[in-house]
């Protein structure tokens, strides 16, 4: 490797609304240095990004002037700077032409990947920062399928021939805790470790509940109460059946062995994701770390930032 082309070349942060990523990254869209920071958008005093942002990268950019690259929920009503929505089907390409820039109060320009919007037949949907992570996984080779994006808001994305073409939102993670912390459902509820028993007949339960989630959730509270389920599996229960009733309406009228599935992600909600998924006869893959650089040095390199 020459030392030319280890050098850094962009700036990227991933900036969502819990936590903030920064890299530098270079031409080969390996990352030489990365900074975590749990000044998500939502956790910013007086809304101060230009502070927080100074503090994180000036270091970086003091030493070295780059081009920047933000995406993620930074262009959010609640952000930084509120980007418009591009539609559908979209690349890199696309996204290039939309990046929105910014002058900080030190003087740096700064780009802004934009959201993007869909409009289905019972309203709008949206999405911050998946676009970006979606691209860098295509950069690493993955093909063509759906790519689920476990969290609070999942996202389940459909590719076809290179190009984000489709998503659904499912509020599957906000909708558990919720349940949990503030229902009738969650009075039974013991801390344990990871019951995998309580979790596979969550994940039945939901693959099969259809259009009777609403009924199902109620025994959520039955099955302890009439001791037919330990307390300490109730957590877990609600969870499968959560995340079944998601992997089931997500997947619906497709082909198992026409569906090639990627899963985004490196925590324990990924691992419950898979999980759930070979339970419904599904076959994933996990999509590598951090691919998060490889988009934004994808889009960087068609927005003429950085030299592919």
């Amino acid at each position: 490797m020459n030392s030319g082309a280890s050098d850094p070349v962009l700036i990227g942060l991933d900036w969502g609304t819990s936590s903030l990523r920064a890299f530098l990254i270079d031409a080969e869209g390996r990352i030489r240095e990365q900074l975590a920071s749990s000044d998500g958008i939502m956790q910013v005093p007086g809304r101060d990004f230009d502070a927080v942002f100074r503090v994180l990268v000036g270091p970086w950019l003091e030493r070295r002037p780059l081009p920047v690259l933000m995406s993620g929920m930074i262009t959010s009503r609640n952000g930084w700077v509120e980007t418009p929505y591009v539609g559908l089907p979209l690349t890199a390409a696309e996204l290039a032409r939309s990046l929105a820039s910014h002058t900080t109060k030190d003087g740096f320009k700064v780009h802004f990947v934009t959201g993007v919007m869909t409009q289905g037949p019972s309203g709008p949907d949206v999405m911050r920062g998946e676009e970006t992570q979606i691209i860098g996984a295509l950069a690493q080779g993955s093909r063509d399928g759906l790519f689920v994006m476990p969290g609070t808001h999942s996202k389940w994305v459909t590719v076809r021939t290179g190009q984000i073409e489709d998503y659904a939102t499912y509020m599957t993670g906000e909708v558990f805790a919720a349940l949990k912390e503030h229902t009738i459902l969650g009075t039974l509820v013991e801390p344990g470790p990871f019951d995998a028993k309580g979790f596979d007949l969550g994940v039945k339960v939901g693959l099969q509940t259809g259009c009777h989630l609403l009924h199902d959730l109620f025994k959520v509270r039955t099955l302890p109460l009439m001791e037919q389920m330990p307390k300490t599996s109730v957590a877990e229960y609600l969870s499968g059946l959560l995340i079944g009733a998601e992997v089931a309406a997500a997947t619906e009228g497709r082909d198992p062995a026409q569906t090639a599935i990627t899963i985004v992600g490196g925590n324990d909600l990924t691992n419950r994701y898979e999980r759930a998924l070979k339970q419904a006869g599904l076959s994933s893959t996990r999509a590598p770390e951090d691919i998060v650089v490889k988009g934004h040095l994808m889009i960087a390199q068609s927005a003429g930032l950085v030299r592919p």
